[in-house]
This record gives C-alpha cells, structure tokens and sequence, in this order.
C-alpha cells in the first residue's frame, strides 16, 4: 500500500513538473518571439533619422511634419525598450503599439507630403531609404504575428485545466498581444474621388 501512494505522489510531483516546464518553454519562446520584433523594430528606427534628414532639405516648410516624426520615433524607441524590458508585462506591450501606432501615422503623413515634391521622389537616396524601411515594416509584421501566435498559444495553455492551477502558484501571469493601435483617421476608408 506504501509504494502505491509513493508512487501516485511521484507521477503528480513529475506531471507537476512537466506543466511548470511547458509554462516556461511557453514564456520563454514568446520572448524569443518579442527580441525577433525587437531588432527589427531598431533597424527601422536607426533608418528615420537618415530619411528626416533627406527630407528636410525639401519639406522646409513641413517643420512640424518633421518635428513629429521625430517626436513619435524617440517615444516608439523608448516605448521598445520598455517592452524590451519585460516582453510579458501587458502596460509595456499597449504603450509599444500606441507608439508604433503614432509612429506609423506621422511617417506616412510625411511620405504623403514627399509625394508634392517630384525632385524628392527621384531622389536616389529617398527611393533606397523608402525600399528598406518597407522591407524592415514587412519583417515587422511578420515578426509581429509570430510573436502574437506565441503570446496566443502561451495565454492558452495557463489558462487551460489543470496548468491555470499552477500558473497561478508560479506567477505566470498573462501575456499582451502587440498590435499597432491606429488612430480613428487612419481606420476610416480613405475617400476617392473622380474628376
């Protein structure tokens, strides 16, 4: 009788073991996830301050257009380095995608205002910078969605019976999905007209 409830409590301690292992296997790729977003997001972030100097020799008289991109690109750096931090901590993961969400609508609205000036758009430096930062917005999102699968499949499984129970126990609290918060503007359909 001894040996059944030694071995019975030696299959909980290892199936105990096994969830808080999976838990961390869980944690751990999401955050590997998060650092593939991480130099990505770096890389595009060094290339703006190259683009807002070849742009404000053309767009002197966009001065806030300019100003605010540099503005949003300092807050989405130190918003990345907060979510660097802490890839799991929910408050970090909503300020980086209000960030990036800002970022994003300032950089299009100077790309909007490039479009005025010919000279600018054959720029050759422009066009390259232009090409890169759109290869880096697409390794972004690709990164971005491996990251959301990540942080998805993670949530699912402390949430599930019985490793809810254990997660509590080891503090493996939720994880936030990253998405680019957009502005109301920016979610509207863009209107076309014909003349």
């Amino acid at each position: 009788m001894g040996w059944i409830v030694l071995g019975v409590i030696v299959a909980l301690v290892i199936w105990a073991i096994a969830i808080y292992n999976g838990l961390v296997a869980l944690r751990n790729r999401f955050k590997n996830a998060y650092a593939q977003i991480d130099v990505q997001i770096r890389r595009r972030n060094d290339l703006i301050p190259n683009l807002v100097e070849i742009v404000k020799g053309y767009l002197k008289h966009e001065r806030e257009t300019l100003e605010a991109v540099i503005k949003a690109r300092n807050q989405a750096v130190a918003a990345a380095q907060v979510a660097s931090a802490n890839p799991g901590n929910p408050a970090a993961m909503q300020g980086l995608s209000q960030a990036e969400g800002a970022l994003t609508g300032v950089l299009g609205r100077m790309f909007a205002l490039a479009e005025a000036y010919p000279d600018l758009k054959a720029n050759q430096n422009m066009i390259s910078l232009q090409e890169e930062l759109s290869s880096t917005e697409n390794k972004v999102a690709f990164s971005r969605q491996a990251f959301n699968d990540s942080v998805m499949e993670y949530n699912t499984k402390r949430e599930s019976f019985p490793d809810v129970i254990f997660a509590g126990m080891f503090s493996f609290g939720p994880a936030e999905l990253l998405t680019v918060i957009k502005s109301e503007e920016e979610r509207e359909a863009p209107k076309i007209k014909f003349t």
